[in-house]
């Protein structure tokens, strides 16, 4: 990959002149079946570009309450889109089409029109869990009846496409526009990308360029993300494995619960259920075996695989933990 960067052939990609970035735009955008791309930044940019392309000011967003987008981005919609989010509790990690419908505003000058539904698959908060297609359907035929429009936050929909068989094309044909990250599972140092119709591509264009993310040379960096899709797409299979073990590993022990069922991609979700036991005690006994977790808050840890943990070093973490606990 680094290779790669260095040898990228570069050009002006505000003026669309970078043949590297040309290149990964285009075959995301034939992966997904979508007609155009945009490189952005971060995963946080491209779903902020794709809510602003799809939305207007005083309009309101509908998603689930632990969605990246509600929780990680810094309330990024209403200041950069003049939007209101509307989150939604779901009962299993998994917002179906029952649980949406009533949160659809009826028109009444009182409310802020519903516009738009998120998603997000795998569901980061939910421990990589997957959304399942079936209900991604039904939610698609809910927002056609209502004529609302639909974003996935696909940053991790990579992992769902291997772990399920689902193609990225068949996942992204419900939704208007998708975002997905090269700098998760697939290993690249920066970037994402947002893809949809050249219409809505070519608006998200300018929301970029607003945002301070129009790049220059940038095909150093979409060289890095070409090779990640090229090369560490489908090896994602082997971290969904790591993740297994080292939840069956923590299961083990009468401190930790991981829910295995929603267990199916890379990320590991740990309550911590002892007595005497709590996230950062736990993080910090890791922390000194060499194990590094993030502490969630008072009775959670994340545990996540990628191409940098080794099946060795899963192993070794494996025995830290069936050691220390």
């Amino acid at each position: 990959m680094r290779e790669c960067i260095a040898q990228a052939e570069v050009g002006d990609d505000v003026f669309g002149e970078d043949p590297t970035v040309n290149k990964l735009q285009q075959t995301v955008a034939e992966m997904t079946g979508k007609e155009a791309g945009l490189f952005v930044a971060s995963g946080t940019m491209g779903n902020q570009v794709a809510i602003n392309t799809l939305t207007q000011p005083g309009q309101e967003v509908l998603l689930d309450a632990d969605a990246h987008i509600f929780y990680y981005e810094a309330g990024a919609p209403a200041l950069l889109s003049g939007v209101q989010l509307r989150i939604i509790p779901s009962k299993t990690g998994v917002l179906t089409a029952e649980e949406i419908e009533p949160a659809i505003r009826p028109e009444n000058l009182h409310f802020p029109p519903t516009s738009l539904i998120c998603l997000e698959n795998t569901l980061n908060r939910a421990g990589g869990q997957l959304f399942p297609l079936d209900e991604i359907k039904k939610i698609r035929r809910l927002a056609d009846t209502y004529g609302l429009r639909m974003h996935l936050d696909g940053a991790r929909l990579w992992n769902a496409s291997v772990a399920t068989g689902v193609s990225l094309a068949e996942y992204a044909s419900y939704f208007d526009m998708v975002s997905l990250c090269f700098s998760k599972g697939l290993g690249a140092p920066v970037g994402s990308i947002v893809v949809g119709s050249r219409e809505l591509i070519a608006t998200a264009l300018r929301y970029r360029k607003i945002y301070g993310g129009g790049m220059r040379q940038a095909g150093i960096l979409a060289a890095g993300a070409l090779y990640a899709v090229e090369n560490n797409f489908k090896r994602l299979a082997q971290d969904h494995t790591h993740a297994r073990l080292l939840a069956e590993a923590l299961n083990e022990k009468e401190c930790f619960h991981v829910d295995m069922d929603h267990t199916k991609t890379n990320i590991v979700m740990a309550h911590v259920t002892g007595t005497d036991m709590n996230a950062g005690k736990a993080a910090a006994m890791l922390k000194e075996n060499n194990v590094l977790v993030l502490d969630l808050g008072p009775d959670l840890v994340r545990l996540v695989t990628h191409l940098d943990v080794s099946e060795e070093e899963v192993q070794y973490a494996v025995e830290v933990i069936r050691r220390i606990f």
